[in-house]
């Protein structure tokens, strides 16, 4: 290994360990060099340990926005769908009540339909025992008006027998 080409760094446990290694192993021999690029070597893989903490802190934050971005659409989703049944079942009630109200008014219809049939014939069957009482009272007033005429008759054959010069 030269100054000019420094070595591949292993990350993990072995870069760290490696890294103390030659740190040490530097400073038991005096070689500065050496435990400079243990320290370096230590840095490096502190470095990418916390690169990957934070890559999976990131990850972790992308997934929970994402999570929330997907309960924000599901709630906003589930908000439509109550929205949409709730103006279904205003619609069913309107269509109840106007299938009601037409239904009570066909029947109050035909309530005051069978009221205004049942008055008129009331008053037909009034016209008609009208009728037929004047009628007998007109055959009654003809039939005393014909016996009124024959009892005048009587009488005056009555009379034109017992006097028979004034007829």
């Amino acid at each position: 290994m030269t100054p000019d080409t420094p070595e591949p760094v292993t990350g993990g446990l072995v870069g760290r360990l490696a890294g103390k290694a030659k740190e040490a192993a530097g400073a038991a021999v005096g070689n500065e060099e050496l435990a400079r690029e243990g320290r370096l070597q230590q840095a490096h893989v502190e470095a990418g340990d916390e690169a990957r903490r934070d890559a999976a802190d990131a990850s972790h934050q992308e997934a929970e926005a994402q999570l929330e971005a997907e309960r924000a659409q599901l709630a906003a989703e589930r908000e439509r769908l109550q929205t949409e049944q709730a103006q279904k079942r205003r619609e069913d009630a309107i269509e109840r009540d106007r299938a009601q109200a037409e239904t009570a008014a066909d029947a109050d219809a035909r309530r005051r339909e069978a009221t205004a049939e049942a008055g008129r014939a009331a008053q037909e069957s009034a016209a008609q025992a009208e009728e037929r009482r004047a009628e007998r009272e007109r055959v009654a007033a003809a039939q005393e008006a014909a016996r009124l005429q024959e009892q005048a008759r009587a009488a005056e054959a009555r009379a034109d027998a017992i006097d028979p010069e004034e007829a």
